[in-house]
């Protein structure tokens, strides 16, 4: 295990989690689906809380929270960016879209955050002593959250393109109403959703 890279892999999760805190405080001044409001409202405090378990892992492993890294600094710029396209979406003045663009930020936001816990639960494993012991307890208390925040944002960005384009969308996503938090769960899921758009055009040429 490359302890300098886990290190750098800690402060970019941490960086991440404090641009997901803001990037859901603009991507709420976005939304207008009262149950994406609430669904986003509810990620946000699971972010917040995200950060307060990363800052707990820093301190159990002595490492200094404020510290720069070339790619936390990376994680920020990208995070700044999302946030920029979110208030040009915002003045346009058209809510429907601004909601979509939010909800595709939020997916871009969360693949990087969902990766980072990916990578922080594989080196748990190689890991030893209380190293291992802090960070698989980080991964056990925020992992099942980083899936729901993926897998059902995703679906929701999905159902909100497709209300846009006129066709049949499901609001809430399936992903929501099905409690979706794996992948083969989410593949199934998205399975499905194009079999059902599918099916009235392959009525018609039937």
């Amino acid at each position: 295990m490359e302890k300098d890279q886990l290190h750098a892999l800690l402060y970019e999760a941490l960086e991440t989690e404090k641009g997901g805190v803001q990037i859901y405080e603009m991507a709420l001044r976005c939304a207008i689906n009262d149950d994406l409001l609430e669904e986003w409202q509810k990620y946000l405090e699971q972010t917040r809380n995200h950060v307060d378990v990363l800052l707990d892992v820093f301190k159990k492993l002595g490492l200094n929270p404020d510290q720069e890294t070339p790619g936390r600094n990376i994680v920020r710029l990208s995070g700044q960016s999302l946030l920029k396209t979110m208030v040009v979406a915002l003045s346009i003045e058209k809510p429907a879209a601004a909601q979509i663009v939010a909800a595709e930020c939020v997916v871009t936001a969360e693949t990087k955050d969902h990766m980072n816990w990916e990578l922080l639960s594989v080196a748990a494993r190689a890991l030893s002593g209380m190293e291992q012991k802090t960070i698989k307890s980080a991964v056990e208390q925020v992992e099942d959250e980083e899936d729901e925040h993926l897998y059902h944002s995703t679906g929701w960005a999905r159902e909100l393109h497709l209300e846009a384009l006129g066709l049949p969308a499901e609001l809430p996503p399936a992903e929501e109403k099905e409690e979706v938090k794996t992948e083969v769960e989410a593949a199934a899921v998205r399975k499905d959703r194009k079999e059902k758009l599918e099916a009235p055009k392959r009525k018609r040429t039937a």
